[in-house]
């Protein structure tokens, strides 16, 4: 029974995410390391399911090992230079093989019906063709790299009206010239333009590793393109990961979203996609407005915000003095200088359980996103801190709260202490979140 309700709590806690996703257009990077890992059929099941979900669909794969095996099987040597293939008339022949292999392979798999199987049903159908025209990457640091290109032009045009068929496009790293040439590509550039050309809602690169790690080993879940430029000159080995590369290639080139996930891990795919927390990193355009820990100059903008919802009874008073004590646990979004919304979170440790209170946005600039910034971000907070649950105390955001996933609760379920402090004669209603 436990099962069975962890089941359908994470189906219905996916509902959300379901909707948001629906109709939109994601680009995802199939390495040809990831197409090789024993994980890749989970992953095609996934994708399947993206696709019965109305999520549009277009699948890149690359096929470096594939092309090496090949390479070595005629008795060939490779060549590179910084990391790129130098693809001579043989070695063409070696990539259009593994390429050609490769995508009839997959289209395979995505093909598959059989009953008692998660593809059961799910009638795919795959579109491949000449999308990219390429260019030859030509002579650099005085070499020729012959037949291995760049990406020149993808047809935006023909990929959309595949996906408006609701067909699944599968792109080989192959481009086409107008002269009748073929070119070997890079899988990530293909990716990256791939999705700047269609504008895609998000580009997700499979990768070995859970996502980007920190110096330390641990899981970035979620940082900004600069971020990401960070890390490069934290660890500069990671300038050699072509997946890291093509995350700053997609954030220079203005890709909103980008998710990093292992292709090892059963389920990250779906974990990342929708679920809260996801299982590997997302990168995305740095904020125009920053989001931080507010300080004591930050206070008289915070109480311009929070007076004026103070006096109509939305928020409880709270002096200045106050403020100044509790600034620590207020985090703020500043635009161009000024406090444009504001959130506090107040841990009740031994019970692990916190307050979210004060959260307010200035009247210029409601009906965004930003509450709902604040909101996930002391929530993230929360969990640091070992907090299983967070509460708010509301007279007039009732139905707001429970749009973000806070159910009511009576009062006996607040810390001790909080109860103590409760004003009965306010008369706020109480809603608590369980922290997953």
């Amino acid at each position: 029974m436990s099962e069975q309700t962890d089941y359908v709590k994470w189906f219905r806690n996916s509902a959300p995410y379901i909707n948001a996703h629906r109709g939109k257009t994601f680009v995802m990077l199939l390495s040809g390391e990831a197409v090789a890992d024993s994980n890749f059929a989970n992953i095609v099941h996934d994708i399947a399911l993206l696709n019965s979900l109305g999520v549009r669909l277009v699948l890149v794969h690359g096929a470096r090992p594939q092309i090496e095996e090949r390479v070595a099987s005629a008795g060939l040597q490779s060549q590179f230079h910084n990391d790129l293939r130098i693809t001579d008339e043989q070695e063409l022949r070696c990539v259009t093989d593994a390429a050609g292999s490769l995508r009839a392979h997959i289209e395979a798999l995505l093909s598959m019906g059989v009953a008692n199987s998660p593809m059961h049903g799910a009638a795919i159908r795959v579109s491949s063709g000449n999308y990219v025209t390429a260019r030859p990457m030509g002579v650099l640091d005085g070499i020729d790299f012959k037949h291995t290109g760049v990406v020149r032009k993808v047809d935006a045009t023909a990929l959309r009206q595949q996906l408006d068929q609701q067909h699944i496009v599968l792109l080989s790293p192959l481009g086409y010239s107008p002269t009748g040439e073929i070119f070997n590509l890079s899988a990530e550039d293909v990716a990256v333009h791939t999705a700047v050309a269609i504008k895609a809602d998000k580009l997700i690169l499979l990768t070995d590793e859970a996502g980007l790690l920190d110096p330390s080993g641990e899981l970035i879940r979620q940082c900004e393109y600069r971020d990401v430029d960070a890390e490069l000159a934290r660890q500069p080995e990671l300038s050699l990961d072509s997946i890291v590369q093509a995350t700053v290639d997609a954030g220079d080139l203005g890709i909103d979203r980008c998710h990093i996930v292992s292709y090892r891990d059963d389920g990250a795919l779906l974990r990342e996609l929708f679920t809260r927390d996801g299982a590997g990193t997302l990168v995305t355009q740095e904020h125009y407005e920053q989001l931080h820990t507010a300080t004591i100059d930050d206070i008289g903008g915070i109480l311009g915000i929070i007076e004026p919802l103070e006096t109509k009874g939305v928020l409880l008073k709270r002096s200045r003095e106050l403020l100044e004590n509790e600034i620590g646990h207020f985090k703020i979004i500043v635009r161009d200088g000024m406090v444009i919304a504001c959130a506090a979170l107040y841990p009740y440790g031994d019970d692990k359980i916190g307050e979210i209170a004060c959260v307010a946005t200035h009247p210029d600039y409601r009906g965004a996103d930003r509450a709902e910034r604040l909101l996930r971000q002391l929530e993230r907070d929360a969990r640091s801190h070992g907090l299983e649950r967070v509460f708010v105390l509301t007279t007039q955001t009732a139905h707001w709260f429970q749009e973000q996933g806070y159910v009511q609760a009576p009062f006996t379920e607040l810390p001790a202490a909080k109860q103590k402090l409760y004003n009965f004669q306010r008369n706020s209603k109480a809603f608590i979140k369980t922290l997953a």
